[in-house]
């Protein structure tokens, strides 16, 4: 009822939507200020109040695009391009995870393995223990990551364009063209910020 009042009649003070409602100001300031903080109402002193008219989703989307991939990012699950398949399969069942970042000294990005990978390595008749990884993976530059001044909304976005599970949480160094891996967004990621977000809690 107060978003219609204000839709049809704003700019319109909180004493005359409250006189509207046959309300008394006091009573009304909880739901004016839950409506403004929501983005449903934007208030201007002296003037009143007035319809943002933006929709749900709109609101929801301005949110999401706030979140920031350095405040939702996870410890990366890494190996070297020496690690055998065999151990790369170990270590993504131990960490639970549906990719691996292959990295060399310092953290460096070299490449990624995924489950498809290492499933199409396993097929037939080879020894997995003595095929390493940097035989199956995709290298750098061909790639894709994100970085930690990067919305989580442009990080999904990636994940969804790729058809990837995961992405290596990057940031450049200095005085090179290298990338040191510093954090992991996955779909897991994604989808517990939306349940969060969901059931109310602080995202």
């Amino acid at each position: 009822m107060i978003l219609r009042i204000v839709k049809d009649e704003g700019p319109i003070t909180g004493e005359q939507i409250a006189e509207r409602l046959s309300l008394t100001r006091a009573t009304l300031r909880p739901d004016l200020a839950i409506l403004t903080m929501s983005g449903y109402l934007d208030a201007r002193p002296r003037v009143g109040y007035f319809y943002s008219g933006k929709t749900g989703s709109q609101l929801l989307g301005e949110h999401f695009r706030k979140l920031m991939v350095r405040d939702y990012k996870s410890v990366p699950a890494v190996c070297q391009e020496e690690t055998s398949v065999y151990d790369a399969i170990c270590t993504m069942f131990l960490e639970d995870v549906g990719t691996l970042f292959v990295v060399k000294e310092g953290g460096i990005l070299t490449g990624v393995i995924s489950r498809k990978d290492l499933l199409k390595s396993s097929m037939g008749s080879q020894d997995l223990q003595n095929i390493p990884v940097g035989v199956v993976m995709s290298r750098m530059p061909n790639i894709v990551s994100c970085h930690l001044d990067e919305s989580l909304l442009d990080a999904a976005a990636k994940l969804i364009r790729n058809q990837v599970d995961s992405l290596p949480v990057v940031k450049e160094r200095e005085e090179s063209d290298h990338f040191e891996v510093v954090g992991r967004i996955s779909k897991t990621t994604i989808t517990r910020v939306f349940v969060e977000m969901g059931l109310g809690k602080s995202v």
